[in-house]
């Protein structure tokens, strides 16, 4: 059987605010904490697959993202009790 993770890739280019890129570092360390190797790119995959595909819910999805305070993510971009995780490659923001 074939599976979805395993089929052929494709680099998509992502323009967000910094704050919800250490939030997707956070939710990568939350699976860590689980006992899940993982990477950002299968977070981000697995998180697009479980959202419905109804316009109302994605319409929500993006009212309540719009009103978010600046400082919304503070906490959780701070955790301390989640393990560090190094991602491979070079290191974003570095050229």
């Amino acid at each position: 059987m074939e599976l979805l993770w395993q089929r052929p890739r494709r680099k998509t280019l992502v323009d967000w605010p910094e704050d919800v890129d250490r939030r997707l570092d956070v939710l990568v360390r939350a699976a860590a904490a689980a006992g899940e190797q993982t990477s950002r790119s299968q977070v981000l995959a697995a998180l697009v697959t479980a959202a419905e595909v109804r316009p109302a819910v994605i319409a929500e999805l993006l009212h309540t993202y719009r009103q978010m305070p600046a400082e919304a993510l503070e906490v959780d971009n701070r955790r301390d009790d989640l393990p560090p995780v190094r991602s491979p490659g070079r290191t974003r923001g570095r050229r």
